[in-house]
């Protein structure tokens, strides 16, 4: 190993662009290379002489690694183990995907990841000589990506405060977002909506530089702001490209936002509706905090929430709670039962919200109490006696559930 540091670097110059120290990688180590930011986007790919496997011919043709690669890198535990990684990580073929074996070493500034280099294997494995070259490509590859990344820094700066200008309903006409838009050089996609990942603490850097990476893996959606708030990751999110159907891209963002909380158990997504006009902006970003407000606190229902639109009835909870919170709310009915409960250790008011969010199923009801279904009955005869409530009556059944949601919301 110390004959190897005190040889010749190939990598110990100043390279002219990535494209240049890609092509040296290949020249060097008699292989194909590829080098990716950390958000799987292509940046550099080396002439070749071999025969290619699909996924690189893919990421070449669409400048960033494709999502069904990215995905089975995450499954496989591949990216955790490059992040975590000091050295290069070899990486056996997998026919399933497509993709032939390679090794992988991630580029480093200190703890940060900058990006990755992927040598493919194909026709020859790379000997301990070439795998410490490689770290030293990588090296390389560091200065020049921090090169890239103190120019774009000034640029996300800029991006952020117009981010929050949009959220906070700075801008008063269509014509001024327009004009800023074009001043700080950024396109505004025809159609976005504000979409908020929560944490259950801090929302660390390299935490939502995971979820961006992931969200941009897929080829339906783009995130072109983005900016971090205290525990929140907050996006402009849109379909990338103006021919993605509609619908294409809401599968995919549901799709993608069932991934994110799976594969991130702190986190909560949530959406505002996808609109045209930038001056709703500060609308979406509401909607997307009601969203996370109501799966916050309604937990068995946060798989069934992921837009606004998906709320329903829960849209109104939050307006309900501010009368049923005030000292003049008073629902005798309910008042009855909470009342019997807390004299007698009894569940009533529990019973009969349960039995109203299931539709009055008494058979789901029971399994969903543990309790037999005559005792179900026995308690609603005394839900009825003690609350004077009607339970064939359809307005106040709704009336009485959306007060129980209300409540649990106040409560909180």
């Amino acid at each position: 190993m110390n004959e190897m540091r005190m040889e010749y670097d190939p990598f110990g110059k100043e390279f002219d662009s990535l494209e240049t120290l890609a092509d040296a990688i290949n020249d060097v180590l008699g292989c194909p290379a590829t080098i990716e930011d950390n958000n799987h986007r292509l940046l550099a790919y080396s002439s070749h002489n071999i025969q290619l496997d699909p996924v690189r011919i893919a990421s070449i043709i669409s400048k960033r690694v494709p999502e069904k690669i990215v995905s089975s890198l995450w499954l496989d535990g591949v990216i955790r183990q490059l992040t975590e990684s000091r050295g290069p990580l070899r990486m056996p073929a997998n026919d399933e995907v497509g993709i032939g074996q390679r090794v992988a070493i991630a580029i480093r500034n200190n703890e940060d990841v900058l990006g990755t280099i992927w040598v493919m294997e194909n026709e020859k494995q790379l000997n301990d000589r070439e795998l410490f070259q490689l770290t030293k490509a990588a090296q390389a590859a560091s200065t020049k990506l921090m090169q890239l990344q103190n120019q774009r820094k000034k640029k996300e700066e800029e991006y952020k405060y117009f981010l929050w200008m949009l959220l906070t309903g700075h801008f008063t006409a269509p014509a001024q977002i327009k004009q800023k838009a074009r001043d700080i050089g950024i396109s505004l996609p025809p159609l976005f909506q504000v979409f908020v990942v929560q944490a259950s603490e801090e929302m660390e850097d390299k935490l939502a530089r995971q979820i961006r990476s992931m969200l941009e893996a897929s080829p339906d959606v783009q995130t072109p702001l983005h900016v971090i708030d205290h525990n929140r990751l907050i996006m402009l999110c849109s379909p990338s490209f103006q021919q993605t159907i509609q619908k294409t891209y809401t599968k995919s963002l549901t799709s993608l936002i069932g991934k994110l909380e799976s594969a991130f158990p702190q986190v909560m997504a949530g959406c505002g509706s996808l609109v045209e006009e930038y001056e709703k902006a500060q609308k979406s970003f509401q909607e997307a905090q009601s969203v996370l407000l109501i799966k916050h606190n309604f937990p068995d229902k946060r798989s069934r929430i992921i837009q606004y639109s998906d709320l329903g009835y829960y849209r109104f909870l939050p307006m309900i709670k501010k009368e049923v919170s005030t000292e003049s709310f008073n629902n005798a009915n309910l008042q009855h039962l909470v009342e019997y409960d807390r004299e007698h250790n009894g569940n009533l008011v529990d019973t009969l919200e349960v039995f109203l969010g299931y539709d009055c199923n008494v058979k789901v009801a029971a399994e969903i109490l543990h309790i037999h279904v005559n005792t179900l009955n026995y308690r609603l005869k005394r839900i009825s006696d003690i609350g004077r409530i009607d339970l064939t009556d359809m307005d106040q059944k709704v009336t009485l559930y959306l007060e129980l949601r209300a409540l649990k919301l106040a409560e909180s």
